[in-house]
């Protein structure tokens, strides 16, 4: 383990997960911002940076970008990472320029890499996947919030009002149910020990499944709390995961869309049901058979949580 993934208890030479995922970030991690002079990027890149995140510098193909609140601009991630030492990006970019973008980003050296951007191709996101794969990077998005290991970084747009250090690691397809669920953690007295959105698109690089090695292995992980949907099966493969990995923490899930109608998309473009695909029933029952507490409410989850810690903290302020 090296002196900044010490900070953190995450051990860089574990590969966990079907596609050896991996997760080293702390405040000592260069991070950059490709599309760092549009609007997203103007204003997410000094507020990553004021969370603790080294924000080392930007991409942008305008001409006349030397730099965004103080933070030197280039004008691809060759040069970037040639002058900063990047490791990761954060790609603010519209859902037609991410494949793009994520491809210069690997051909760089970069070997992670956070989408937000919601809509991205589906097929575009199947050639992202395997290019990543093929990289040994790690893809979090699409539609994303980002992640986070508070009181270290954060890459995304994660608010600062729901993080503070804890022992709860956070799961989510949702950005909204994610946010309120880190606030009401804190106000708990609980926090967060990492936070990672794998987002709500169909096709994406990181899933649920992949994280349940790292979870296990993470050590100041002492709970994980899993924010699904209806829609696909991630939920059920994180389930048989958790089941045939002796995994050994307590896990809390909360389900969203229990009663919308099938064949209509939820809001996230892969929450969706087909009969009895994907449902909420299928979705709970897989988890419960796996150990998981399902509960109805987030404020249900977080009691759920603070008993299974014996941290019955009562609400801040």
């Amino acid at each position: 383990m090296t002196e900044s993934s010490a900070a953190t208890g995450i051990d860089e030479s574990n590969a966990a997960g079907a596609r050896g995922f991996r997760l080293a970030v702390d405040r000592h991690t260069p991070v950059i911002v490709q599309g760092i002079t549009g609007r997203a990027g103007r204003r997410h890149a000094p507020m990553m940076r004021a969370a603790g995140t080294a924000i080392v510098g930007g991409v942008s193909a305008r001409a006349d970008a030397r730099e965004v609140e103080g933070i030197p601009v280039f004008a691809d991630c060759a040069q970037a990472v040639q002058a900063t030492g990047a490791r990761a990006s954060v790609v603010l970019v519209g859902p037609e320029q991410v494949q793009a973008a994520v491809f210069e980003a690997l051909a760089a050296g970069i070997d992670l890499v956070v989408t937000p951007t919601e809509g991205v191709p589906l097929h575009d996101a199947l050639r992202i996947r395997a290019a990543v794969t093929a990289a040994g990077a790690v893809w979090i998005g699409a539609s994303t919030p980002g992640l986070a290991i508070p009181g270290e970084a954060k890459l995304g747009f994660l608010p600062d009002v729901s993080l503070a250090p804890g022992p709860v690691g956070i799961a989510s397809k949702s950005g909204t149910l994610s946010y309120e669920a880190g606030y009401r953690l804190v106000q708990a007295g609980l926090g967060q020990s990492a936070w990672i959105g794998v987002g709500g698109d169909p096709g994406k690089g990181t899933r649920f499944a992949d994280l349940v090695p790292w979870f296990s292995r993470h050590g100041t992980t002492e709970a994980v709390l899993l924010i699904g949907e209806i829609g696909g099966t991630e939920e059920e493969e994180f389930a048989a995961t958790v089941a045939s990995a002796a995994f050994g923490k307590p896990v809390v899930a909360l389900i969203a869309g229990r009663t919308a109608p099938g064949g209509v998309s939820m809001g996230h473009a892969g929450a969706i049901t087909w009969g009895t695909h994907g449902t909420w029933e299928a979705k709970r029952d897989a988890l419960e058979r796996a150990g998981a507490l399902v509960c109805a409410s987030l404020p249900e989850a977080v009691r759920a949580i603070g008993r299974a810690l014996g941290r019955q903290h009562a609400p801040r302020g």
